[in-house]
């Protein structure tokens, strides 16, 4: 832009008035017109002008000039600044959306190191026992199970190619092998976390475990429209594991350098949680298709660990690399050794009766859960009778039957609970039938029924999978049904052997039975039939039948006969 300068003069007036110590006179102006101010040629206020032009040029003389030279070149410049301000803006977003990528894989790697948030949450120590009770060695096993070697094998990423299924009842100790074997590597290469039956908590859980923040915390997203979450839980999963692929090919690449060997596991505890619904199969379905690719390529190995039947159900119709590995109760040697440790470690002073721990077994079974809760009581033999009553507690809330006086509006409970009845009442009956329930070595052999059999004896295929999520009856790998634990057979034995219980489950199933054939008669009311004619009760209604083709095949007639009347006594 040109600047403008103007040259001042000096009056003398002014300079002498100045010099003297006078002061000047106000000068008085006249004002002029405004068309004398302003000519066509004269600079308005605001504008550049060199030099004072006359107000009013001659009509003849040069035309003023153009201004489109000082345009083009403001018109330039300012494009020119705009296009280096989005230049300088797009090159520094570009490299932030750079950056924060390499940041997501670098923080998704940061979840694979040795640490993780599962082994923290496991390791405190019991409030109940004090520091000198401790053992020396705490990081030994209590009790070592034939599976724990095989998981050993598949957490320090030793076997590849397949993805498993640890399946078993409540209980057994699947989560608790897991966290021991890798405790093994201080979690190195492991991420586990728990499933959840609403998909947006099984999203923030995933989140957590891969340390993935589904770009919620993206500064970009500041600057648009639609957030980062506009979107489902279910696409942010396969958003994670896309993720998380990426991460584990990187892996897979550096394996030939020290470090950990293998592929990257990844654990999804308590999977029968995810609801058996259109969801909860999609969820199912998006993470198999996920472990048998990874599994084929050797990128990541993924652990399903599950307390009910139909997560297995649901994997093997599409598995081809899956492992099933089925967690059972202890047999009678092993949960005595393990009853034995237990208590030593709860009570060191005491002495361990071997009798004792035989009858706790007798009544427990070799549940792990249950050895360990009757362990730390000073009282073992009371507390193995409050668990098994705890159980026929249990087994009686929600399978409870009302016999025959029971109201029609509980028809749909009463259905759920007498099959039930029926069901225990057939594994007890089965029982009596087996050459023996009891072994010397192995322990408690319980009565089992396949599946589809079982299903037949209660008239029913769907309430059994509710059976088995309740703990009331399981459902093992191989489809055999049985009760849920010792203490839960027990619980049928003692109500199947109650005075009149056959008659009372007879009742009820004949009362649900009367109900429902209630609702399935249905009564036809004919009215205005009764027509009184000549002093006589007619009325007549006829019937058409056809067949299928539209065809008439007869005729059917509902008459009013008159009341007779009734016949005289001979007396």
């Amino acid at each position: 832009m040109r600047t403008v300068q103007r040259a001042v003069v000096a009056r003398p007036q002014l300079v002498s008035s100045l010099v003297r110590g006078r002061p000047l006179a106000p000068r008085r102006s006249h004002p002029r017109p405004f068309s004398q101010q302003f000519g066509p040629a004269s600079n308005i206020p605001g504008a550049d002008q060199d030099e004072e032009e006359p107000s009013k040029p001659s009509k003849s003389g040069p035309e003023p000039k153009s201004r489109l030279g000082p345009t083009f070149s403001r018109a330039f410049e300012a494009a020119m600044t705009t296009f280096a301000s989005i230049a300088v803006l797009g090159l520094a977003g570009y490299s932030y959306h750079v950056y924060y990528k390499s940041l997501v894989l670098r923080k998704i790697e940061k979840a694979f190191e040795p640490g993780d948030p599962m082994l923290e949450l496991a390791s405190p120590a019991e409030p109940h026992v004090a520091p000198r009770e401790q053992p020396a060695d705490d990081t030994e096993h209590w009790i070592a199970r034939p599976e724990q070697a095989k998981i050993n094998t598949i957490i320090n990423g030793e076997s590849k190619g397949r993805y498993y299924l640890l399946i078993g009842e409540k209980g057994t100790g699947k989560s608790s092998m897991l966290l021991e074997a890798m405790k093994e590597k201080n979690g190195e290469g492991v991420s586990m976390f728990e499933a959840h039956a609403d998909l947006e908590i099984f999203r923030i859980r995933l989140g957590k475990a891969l340390n993935y923040e589904y770009h919620e915390d993206y500064i970009g997203s500041l600057f648009s429209i639609r957030g980062p979450r506009d979107t489902t839980a279910l696409l942010d999963i396969e958003r994670a594991f896309n993720k998380l692929e990426k991460v584990a090919l990187a892996h897979r690449n550096r394996m030939g350098k020290p470090g950990r060997k293998g592929p990257l596991i990844l654990i999804v505890n308590s999977a029968h949680l995810i609801r058996d619904n259109e969801d909860g199969n999609d969820l199912i379905e998006l993470m198999q298709q996920r472990a048998e690719q990874w599994a084929a390529a050797n990128l990541i190995t993924m652990v399903f660990n599950s307390d009910d039947f139909w997560v297995y159900e649901r994997l093997r119709r599409y598995a081809t690399r899956m492992e099933v590995i089925p967690i059972l109760d202890l047999p009678k040697t092993r949960a005595i050794a393990a009853l034995e440790r237990y208590r030593a470690r709860y009570f060191p002073e005491q002495k361990r009766d071997p009798e004792i721990l035989k009858q706790v077994y007798d009544l427990v079974g070799g549940r792990l859960n249950f050895l360990n809760r009757v362990a730390k009581s000073s009282d073992m033999l009371k507390m193995c009778r409050q668990i098994n009553e705890a159980e026929k507690t249990w087994f009686l809330n929600q399978c409870g039957i009302l016999g025959e006086e029971m109201d029609d509006d509980v028809m749909d409970q009463q259905k759920y609970a007498s099959a039930a009845m029926v069901l225990a009442k057939a594994l007890v009956e089965r029982e009596k039938d087996m050459e023996s329930s009891y072994d010397d070595e192995h322990g408690h052999i319980l009565p089992q029924i396949p599946l589809y059999i079982a299903r037949q004896i209660m008239t029913r295929a769907d309430f059994i999978q509710s059976y088995d999520h309740e703990n009331i009856f399981t459902i093992d790998s191989r489809a055999m049904v049985r009760a849920d634990s010792v203490p839960m057979m027990n619980a049928f034995k003692e109500i199947c052997a109650e005075p009149g219980f056959n008659d009372y489950l007879e009742a009820t199933l004949d009362r649900i039975s009367a109900i429902e054939s209630i609702n399935r008669t249905k009564e036809l009311t004919f009215k205005d039939l009764w027509i009184e004619q000549k002093g006589e009760q007619r009325g007549k209604y006829s019937f058409v039948t056809k067949d299928a083709r539209g065809r008439e095949t007869g005729t059917i007639e509902m008459r009013v006969h008159p009341d007779k009347p009734p016949e005289e006594d001979d007396d």
